[in-house]
Parts: C-alpha cells; structure tokens; sequence
C-alpha cells in the first residue's frame, strides 16, 4: 500500500493537472473563436494581452527577487518577528510588483497604465466642480448619452476616478504618480490578508502563506490595473473586519469605513460582503463590534448619495451600458468556464493543489473549529464570491485583474502544501512566463 504522503502528492499533481488542462482549452478553444467568430475581443484568449516575448528593465530584479523569496522565504517567516513579518511581506510584494511592471518598461508597464482612452485619467479635467460632475455622472454612462465617460469610468461607481482626482489635486498628476501609487497600494494586500489569517485561523498558517502571497502570479495584473488599488481596499476592509470581530472591537469603524468605500471604488465588489459573512461567522461576532461597523459603512454611500450619486442608478446605467459594448458580444458559453482558467493563472498551481487539501476539512468535517475548517471556511467563501462573479455574466473577460480582490483570498490555501520552495519557484515561473511572453493589457 502507498504510503499517505504519496497518495496526497499525487492528488496535488492532479488538481495542477486539472488547472493546466482547464488553461490549455482555454487557450486552444478561444483562439479558434477569436479566429473564426472574431467575438472574444481579446488578443490572446482567455488573457487580455498580445503575444511579444520581450525583457526589460525589471527582468533581473525580478529574477532575484523571486529566487530571494523562494529560498529564504518560508524560513523567515517562520522566525521572523510579526510585525517585522509583514513588514518584510510589503516589502517583498513592492519589490515583486515593481520589478513586473518594469518587465514592459516604465512608459509602457507603469506611466501609460491609466492614461489610454479606457482610463480614469483621461476625464481628470471634467471634475472641476466635483458635486456637479458626481450628479451628472449617470448621465455620461450610455455609449448614446453626449460626452460618454470611457469604459473603466463608466463601469465604476465614482469613487475609482476620484481617486485619481484628488491625487491630481495635490500635485501627482499623471500617469507615473498614479502608477506608483496603484502598485505601492496594492503591495499592502499581501499584509492585510496575513493579518486576516491569522485573527481568523491562527499565526502558523499567516506564516505559512505569507511567502505565498508575495509571490502570487496575479502581481503581474496589480501593478499597475486600478484594480491592484481595489483589491488593496478590500483586503484592509476585510482584515479590520476580522481584528474587530476577534477581540479588538475598536477597529470596526474603520472596518466599515472601508468596506463602504469598497463598492464605491467597483459594483462587484458587493460581492465581499460574502467574504464579510465567512469572517463575522469564524470570528462570532458580537453586537459591540457590529455597532461600530454600521456606522462606519454608512459613510460613504452616505456622503455619495448627499453629493447627488445614486449607486442603484449608476449599476442600473451601467448593465446597460455593458452589453452595448464587447459585453453583448463575447459569448458567455465560453467565457463562464475560460474566466476561470483565468483565475488559476492568477492564483497559480501551488493554489490548485492548495485548494484541494483545503477544502477536504469541508467534505469530513469532524474536528469542529480547528484551524483546517477555519481555513476551509475563509477560502470557500472566496471560492463562492469567484463563482457567484463568473455566473452573473457581468465579468466576461478581463477577469485576471478584474477578479484579483476575491482570487487573492483564495492563496493562504496554500498554506497547506509541503515543500513550499518547490511551489513557490512554480509560481514564480508562472508570473515571470506570462509577465515576459505576453505584452498583458490595463
């Protein structure tokens, strides 16, 4: 009889298998598509990018610092101090995030990001009279209405632009400044779901994924997609959220802060309130953090809707406005699985097989809250926001950045892996793949 850790190897090979095959169709499938039908609307399916081997200036930082994190990583983690373990996660993830950006070169990986004719820079100039745009702003939604926001603007509630707005207003205008400010935000998700895990499941496992989550292959898409700064916001919502509910009830008004501003920045990510539930129920959340949460959710659809923005309205202008454009033609037939071999090229294998010893605490649960079904429970949740995104048909394509916020929840599965060098280097491989074989979009 093989022996248990065998047996376990070779189901981890075979959920990687899985995501590969999942991948490949995805890639054979959609070229004859786009070839055929022309309706994908992407240049090298199921990837928003175009087919360019090239390097650049980032390639050998990038190269030292995945081998950096794939060699001293695990054992840092586990001695380090903890607040000098996120410390060094944010480190390690600025560096990791800079180094792809600067793969495609600093004009083309970094300054030019957020200034196409997609982006929120290009309407910096309309928000002169800020409460006089935000109650206009429905209006500009419809590809028929006059002076149309472009498809990033329109298909984000206010927030996201204004962002960049007030970044203009202090003197970082452009798209460098913007740039640079994406990926240092987004640089600090890495930190923010560290300390989630550890109030929600234990010390161990935050430690065990923390090199995990430096090297997520999905770096490539958060410097510099204004999704890298989302996926930030929500991962500090979340980790307020989970330290309120866990004994330090004061931080629930930031929390909700936080999680208020979070479906101001994306509509979809409404979908982290099942995130929010997964962590309220691991951490039993009593009234007093709660009362503290409410407040602070307020905030912010309070101050949108007073300055004259319905968010309802907006969402409804923007289903429209959606499937008036490449939405009403890519065929959800085969984006509803290939949106999903876009999330294991964002998570990488070392989650595939992450996720099937994970969730097996969820098939047998018998240890009541141990941190295996604490753990189960955090990465289902993310799993469920995932599919509940792929089946409404809102996120057809572009999902390897769209999706970042909800599939970066899903890397402390791997936690649970043995060998963490040798999965880490697969990730590492991956991203540094992708990152120099195509020239990838946003």
């Amino acid at each position: 009889m093989k022996p248990p850790r065998f047996r376990d190897a070779v189901r981890d090979v075979r959920a990687v298998l899985v995501a590969a095959l999942l991948v490949l169709a995805a890639v054979l499938v959609g070229r004859h598509i786009e070839g055929t039908a022309h309706t994908l609307h992407v240049g090298w399916p199921p990837l928003y990018a175009e087919w360019g081997p090239h390097r650049g200036p980032g390639t050998p930082a990038a190269l030292l610092v995945a081998a950096l994190v794939v060699a001293h990583g695990p054992p840092l983690a586990a001695r380090l101090r903890w607040r000098r373990l996120l410390l060094a996660a944010w480190a390690a993830s600025l560096m990791w995030i800079w180094s792809l950006a600067l793969v495609d070169r600093w004009r083309r990986g970094v300054a030019q990001r957020l200034t196409t004719r997609y982006e929120y820079l290009r309407v910096i100039d309309r928000f002169d009279d800020i409460p006089a745009t935000l109650r206009d702003f429905t209006h500009h939604i419809l590809l028929g209405a006059p002076d149309h926001w472009p498809p990033h603007v329109a298909g984000h509630p206010p927030a996201a632009t204004l962002t960049f707005v007030l970044l203009d207003r202090i003197g970082l205008a452009g798209g460098g400044w913007a740039g640079a400010f994406v990926i240092t935000a987004a640089s600090t998700a890495c930190a923010a779901v560290l300390i989630a895990v550890r109030a929600l499941v234990d010390e161990e496992t935050a430690r065990r994924a923390a090199p995990f989550l430096v090297l997520a292959p999905g770096a490539v898409w958060m410097g510099v997609s204004a999704d890298g700064y989302f996926t930030a916001v929500a991962a500090w919502a979340l980790a307020l959220l989970a330290l309120a509910v866990t004994g330090r009830p004061g931080w629930g008004c930031g929390a909700g802060l936080l999680l208020g501003l979070t479906v101001y920045l994306s509509y979809g990510l409404t979908l982290v309130a099942l995130l929010a539930g997964a962590v309220l129920l691991l951490g039993r959340a009593r009234l007093r953090p709660l009362l503290l949460v409410l407040p602070g959710l307020a905030v912010v659809p309070l101050l949108f809707t007073l300055l004259g923005f319905q968010w309802w309205e907006g969402y409804r202008m923007l289903t429209e406005r959606y499937y008036q454009g490449a939405g009403g033609i890519r065929p959800y037939g085969y984006w509803v699985w290939a949106d999903l071999a876009c999330t294991a090229l964002i998570t990488g294998p070392a989650t595939a097989a992450g996720l099937r010893r994970t969730t097996s605490p969820l098939v047998r649960v018998r240890g009541g809250r141990t941190p295996d079904v604490r753990l189960a429970v955090l990465v289902a949740a993310a799993g469920l926001c995932v599919l509940a995104a792929d089946v409404s048909g809102m996120s057809k394509a572009e999902t390897e950045r769209i999706w970042l916020p909800l599939a970066l929840w899903l890397l402390p599965a791997c936690a649970r892996l043995p060998r963490p060098r040798l999965w880490l280097t697969g990730q590492a491989l991956l991203a540094l793949t992708v990152n120099h074989l195509l020239w990838t979009g946003w």
